[in-house]
């Protein structure tokens, strides 16, 4: 259970091996990204100790700490949706983003499969208000950011974004330099892989990144 001593919260985790607590660890610091929270953490082989405070609050506990703390928690409480992390030589990804209003709230999801359609990690990121071509580069982003966390060399991406997947590709031109960033940054990215590979696919066989951007949609606008 988490303690508040000295201005932090704090906590400590056990797992079975060293290979589990790094892929403990690997899930907090995306945590850590999405809410752009930087907590400290220390790690002795199986051993994870987590300490939470806000420092643009002087170093104290926040809300914004106990909301790290209850995602940490439900994540915990979650295992079947990210098992222990495996080192996938190559890798299945399914990303989907969605805007309601475009502009509006809006949210990306992504799914990571090994190459029996087993699901290694999935997880939705609220971006606020943004477009929907922006979530759906987004979620390519954050994908494939996990991918390389997983130590994939190959990954083949799926996405029913026709604009997104022609765009990585090269057959269609990025006419929109709202869209300039992220498409160079994601360029940038896929360099860290052998292969990467971009297949269109129609939304019904999106559906599980789909789930994860209408579960953190309706979680934060309801």
């Amino acid at each position: 259970m988490w303690q508040e001593e000295d201005n932090k919260l704090y906590r400590k985790f056990k797992f079975s091996d060293f290979r589990e607590a790094v892929a403990f660890m690997n899930r907090i610091a995306a945590i850590a990204e999405e809410l752009n929270h930087h907590p400290k953490i220390h790690n002795t082989y199986s051993t994870v100790e987590l300490w939470l405070s806000t420092h643009d609050a002087g170093d104290t506990v926040t809300n914004i700490d106990h909301a790290f703390a209850k995602r940490v928690d439900e994540m915990l409480a979650s295992p079947v949706k990210n098992p222990p992390m495996k080192n996938e030589k190559q890798i299945k990804m399914y990303a989907d983003g969605g805007s309601r209003g475009n502009p509006g709230p809006s949210a990306s999801g992504y799914v990571l499969l090994d190459m029996d359609d087993t699901i290694i990690f999935k997880s939705g990121v609220y971006l606020g208000i943004t477009t929907n071509n922006q979530a759906e580069y987004q979620a390519l982003k954050y994908g494939l950011i996990e991918a390389q966390k997983l130590g994939a060399q190959e990954v083949d991406v799926y996405m029913d974004s026709l604009l997104v997947i022609n765009q990585m590709k090269g057959i269609f031109k990025v006419k929109n330099r709202d869209l300039w960033p992220i498409h160079e940054a994601i360029k940038e990215q896929a360099h860290f892989f052998k292969k990467v590979r971009y297949t269109h696919v129609p939304r019904e066989l999106n559906k599980l990144a789909d789930a994860e951007v209408n579960e953190v949609l309706d979680a934060e606008l309801k």
